[in-house]
């Protein structure tokens, strides 16, 4: 690595531009051509030090105002089998297990959704909570969003320093 391939990664951090061009104008930001930060970028992922780069949307700003994660108690049903259940849902974009804290909070597996408007959202878990018979669930809608961290992966043991 070069200091030109970390300035690539420093402004990788901050997102493409949205742009016809991306890359042509991410190169005029840092004084490389188009081609030659397509290339550093595929050697850097070559080299495995990009592991990928995924496109992230401002949901907020396409109208997506309803984000929830919704805390399922998965009762007497197979850990495994409910995460399968839950993840193959329409409309659950991650899926996740954690453990209980048994008297105080027994949520074992949680399901996150986005949606134009909250009764959406709603109506898509109760959807969710009929197909699957889990009738035990709480629904935690966001209200604002402090930190979003950028999507490109470094890794940091394969940079020289």
């Amino acid at each position: 690595m070069d200091e030109n391939d970390r300035l690539l990664i420093k402004d990788l951090e901050q997102g493409l531009p949205l742009q016809p061009r991306p890359f042509k104008a991410l190169g005029k930001r840092i004084g490389l051509s188009e081609q030659e930060v397509i290339s550093r970028i595929l050697n850097l992922k070559d080299e495995g030090v990009l592991r990928r780069m995924r496109a992230r949307i401002n949901q907020r700003s396409l109208g997506i105002v309803a984000n929830a994660l919704v805390g399922w108690n998965c009762g007497i049903l197979d850990p495994d089998q409910a995460g399968e259940l839950l993840a193959n849902m329409s409309g659950v974009t991650h899926c996740y297990r954690r453990k209980t804290v048994p008297g105080r909070w027994e949520y074992t597996h949680y399901t996150v959704h986005h949606g134009w408007s909250y009764d959406q959202v709603k109506r898509e878990i109760e959807m969710i909570a009929e197909k699957t018979g889990l009738s035990n669930y709480i629904i935690l809608f966001s209200t604002e969003e402090y930190k979003r961290v950028p999507h490109v992966r470094i890794d940091l043991q394969k940079v020289e320093r």
